[in-house]
């Protein structure tokens, strides 16, 4: 009989320096683990062969017969299934990794060690290994169980009762299915029918997912979709279902609405708990959603109508803002199959690159000069005629293709500020879905080469969203952006909930005022206050302050009185095409501010 210590899981640590090895020797002993180690590949080769060996702990980089080649005859011998290998490294995604998960490796993490890293990473392999083990010991039940007769009919009740689970109930998150969704709904309408019960379907979906898990490994994201199952569960009654019906997508069905403000307690809820911060790993993640409610029996008759209807009524929803929520209404309708088209439009419109950039100018109070430009994306289609970016671009940051749009807008906007004599400067427009995109920095970099334009002319605006959630990684991005002598500035100042803590996370070069503000200057003593306060605070950080929606003399002597650093607005010009830009810049100060 096996003791504890001989049924522990062991772990065969090689690594050619002692110290490496005693520092995860220790932490793997106390939580359990049979520690062996080799100081060389030809040692662990040897222990393999003598000894029991549960998971493989394998330095890449060691004398003699490195990590790749003691992989290889690991491999040669056992499969990935029977003896788990997970490499060490000290170089990040590096050809190493890409070598040794080629040759067989389970897994890798890199150097130096995090030890809870390794640890999960460990478990999670035994814990494979040990599944394995167990179906295959499950399947020789099974087939054993198929030739004892006495367990024919038990063997089938276990089997129609997994299938019946697999059938109806999501597989990562355990809630219901599209399948049990579509039964519960049947059963309830048949009610509805019979007792006059009015049911309501809720359609919630996941409209920020894509860009809140930007660089999350699959594990983790397979993990705040359980979160988000979890959170679902705990405020919908038993005798309500709760089902994934999409990758983002998850439908509550209530079995009934008679109870007075039992849907709008139940959506105010939805919206409480999936905007709560979430920690993933060490990541804290924000989601946000869109709500759709189709109700019985103004909304559908039958349960694919209903389905079909609080959909559309969620695609509504979205397009209002985050966390919002919306009833289904006939002409959604309407509004779903226009925004089938626009979307179809506007992808035929990125492959083509039917997009123009318009230049707005900013007017610097200090120099009495225009000190720049922002480059503003028009999209002139052909049959709709002029759409506002404010319709397209949430349409393309949902789609993807903002991407592809922003890389050719950064190539446009530098090669036009390249063309152009004066020194002047050009910011464009970044997205939150761009900026959580690892490729941003090289398509930065691959514009300014093309154009060979100076990084001190270029300049970056993001709107404050960009930093809700788990801001890491754009943190990250906008000081290696910056440490390229790009300047970063902060769009729409003043319209979030915590702006002034943005400027505490980041020293931005930047901020802008929004034009919301300046259309209040001469209405609101509150409004002048707030504004002479952003003011006085970017002068004393340092920071330039640009006014937006400058469209009157008075707006603009009281800007330059408080001390505002630029003014940008219709005073000063509308946004015009690049080809226009030096004939502007060749006109005075008088007409520029010409009325």
């Amino acid at each position: 009989m096996m003791t504890p210590l001989q049924d522990a899981p062991r772990l065969l640590l090689v690594d050619d320096i002692e110290d490496n090895r005693l520092v995860l020797l220790r932490r793997f002993v106390k939580r359990g683990f049979q520690i062996v180690e080799a100081e060389s590949g030809i040692k662990a080769l040897e222990m393999i062969e003598r000894e029991r060996i549960d998971a493989v702990l394998l330095d890449i980089m060691m004398p003699q017969m490195d990590g790749i080649e003691v992989l290889k005859i690991i491999r040669a011998r056992y499969s990935p299934d029977q003896l788990p290998v997970i490499m060490v490294t000290g170089k990040s995604f590096s050809e190493d990794i890409a070598g040794a998960l080629e040759q067989g490796a389970n897994d890798y993490v890199t150097k130096p060690v995090d030890f809870p890293v390794v640890f999960a990473r460990v478990q999670s392999q035994l814990a494979r290994v040990s599944a394995q083990k167990a179906l295959q010991e499950a399947n020789a039940i099974l087939i054993e169980t198929n030739h004892r007769l006495a367990n024919e009919i038990a063997g089938r009740e276990r089997s129609d009762a997994q299938i019946h689970h697999m059938t109806h109930y999501d597989a990562l998150t355990g809630v219901g299915n599209r399948v049990l969704l579509q039964d519960y709904l049947a059963k309830r309408l048949t009610d509805s029918r019979e007792a006059g019960a009015q049911p309501v379907l809720i359609h919630v979906v996941l409209d920020s997912f894509k860009a809140a898990i930007a660089g999350l490994e699959q594990f983790a994201v397979d993990l705040l979709l359980k979160n988000v199952a979890s959170r679902l569960r705990e405020i919908v009654c038993e005798h309500d279902l709760l089902a994934r019906v999409g990758e983002v997508e998850f439908a509550i069905a209530l079995a009934t609405a008679e109870r007075p403000g039992t849907t709008s307690r139940l959506i105010d809820r939805i919206i409480d708990v999936i905007p709560a911060p979430c920690d993933i790993n060490g990541h804290e993640i924000v989601l946000s959603c869109a709500i759709g409610i189709a109700m019985v029996p103004a909304d559908g008759a039958d349960a694919d109508t209903l389905m079909r209807n609080a959909q559309m009524a969620c695609h509504d929803a979205a397009a209002e803002g985050r966390n919002k929520f919306c009833y289904f209404e006939a002409e959604i309708n309407a509004r779903a199959h226009a925004r089938r088209a626009l979307e179809s439009d506007l992808r035929k419109a990125a492959a083509a690159e039917e997009f123009k950039l318009f230049y707005q100018p900013l007017f610097d109070f200090r120099s009495s000069s225009v000190s720049g430009f922002e480059a503003l994306m028009r999209w002139d289609q052909k049959t709709r005629g002029m759409i506002s970016p404010a319709e397209f671009v949430p349409i393309a940051e949902q789609l993807g293709i903002i991407i592809p749009m922003g890389d050719w807008a950064l190539q446009q906007a530098c090669a036009d500020a390249a063309r152009t004599s004066h020194e002047t400067k050009f910011a464009v427009n970044i997205s939150a879905v761009q900026l959580q995109n690892h490729g941003l920095l090289s398509s930065v970099v691959s514009a300014l080469d093309k154009s060979r334009l100076a990084p001190s002319r270029l300049e970056l605006e993001i709107t404050e969203t960009v930093l809700l959630g788990d801001n890491g990684i754009v943190l990250e991005i906008l000081h290696q952006l910056r440490s390229l002598g790009i300047r970063v500035s902060l769009d729409d100042f003043g319209t979030g909930y915590s702006s002034f803590n943005y400027l505490r996370m980041f020293p931005f070069d930047k901020i802008k005022i929004d034009q919301c503000f300046t259309r209040e200057l001469a209405t609101s003593a509150n409004t002048r206050a707030m504004v002479r306060a952003i003011i006085g605070l970017a002068n004393e950080l340092g920071v330039t302050t640009t006014a937006e929606g400058v469209e009157t003399h008075e707006q603009f002597e009281w800007l330059k009185t408080e001390g505002c650093t630029e003014a940008q607005g219709y005073l000063i010009s509308r946004p015009m095409p690049g080809a226009d830009i030096e004939s502007f810049l060749s006109l005075g100060q008088e007409r520029w501010l010409a009325a």
